[in-house]
């Protein structure tokens, strides 16, 4: 299978950076064939403004969903665009990696996310009307490819649980998973997530690797997160709003967009 890794970490020698060779190396000895996006290292450009549209008028108002349309259907986005959404038609899996920081993604990633996820590739597909908002949530281009989050984070993982402070780290990671990486299509992964990093030791790092090894083994095998579909019957139109009836009794906020039998 191809996967495509987007590593986001401006530091080699770290343990993202670690890890990041361990995902490439293992996962070819897994017989998959791997592309990395190193952002650091392409220094990339992170902030999306009018040079990523160098075919609209000049004096133009920007109009970011109808340039990137524009720019899309006419082939006339910039090659560094271009290349990463190649990688992305390419691949039948997808990585992020990147550290958590100040509970999101690092801002070179979400400027990846800003510039790639192009009006007609990723949104901005399939009919909308009054009653119908796209094929969006569990359809779109990226439907059938599978993605998974590789997430490091400095605080105790019971920071990270239901009634820890931080907040739970799925909810944090629900931006990102569901509106992200399930809008355009994937079935997301649950995210493999590493706590505590500032104490790792040579042991430690060991018992990384070997969860980590798992999930690759499983990730086109082992259950997705069970998102409830857009245009699957779970929401009323034109409100977009869940059915009432719908959730379990006690399900926290965002979980109510996974199905019942999660």
């Amino acid at each position: 299978m191809n996967i495509f890794i987007v590593y986001a970490h401006p530091e080699p020698r770290s343990l993202n950076g670690s890890l990041n060779q361990y995902l490439q190396t293992r996962l070819v000895s897994l017989g998959h064939s791997v592309q990395v996006s190193d952002l650091y290292g392409l220094h990339w450009k992170a902030c999306l403004d009018s040079a990523d549209f160098p075919d609209r008028e000049p004096g133009a108002r920007l109009d970011i969903s109808h340039d990137s349309k524009h720019a899309f259907e006419s082939g006339t986005q910039t090659p560094d665009v271009v290349a990463e959404q190649q990688k992305l038609l390419w691949a039948d899996a997808v990585i992020l990696q990147f550290p958590l920081w100040w509970f999101s993604l690092p801002a070179i990633l979400k400027g990846w996310v800003d510039r790639v996820f192009a009006y007609g590739l990723a949104y901005g597909v399939g009919e909308h009307s009054e009653r119908r908002w796209g094929d969006r949530y569990g359809e779109g281009t990226f439907k059938g490819k599978r993605a998974m989050l590789v997430v490091t984070a400095g605080g105790w993982e019971s920071h990270y649980a239901e009634r820890g402070v931080n907040g739970s780290i799925d909810d944090l990671l629900f931006p990102i998973n569901h509106g992200i990486l399930y809008y355009p299509g994937f079935d997301v992964m649950p995210p493999f997530v590493v706590y505590r990093v500032g104490r790792t030791d040579p042991e430690r790092y060991q018992q990384m690797q070997t969860a980590l090894d798992q999930r690759l083994q499983g990730l086109f095998t082992d259950a997705p997160i069970p998102y409830r579909m857009q245009n699957g019957g779970d929401y009323e139109i034109p409100s977009m709003l869940l059915k009432p009836g719908l959730e379990q009794t006690g399900q926290p906020g965002l979980r109510l967009h996974q199905r019942r039998d999660s």
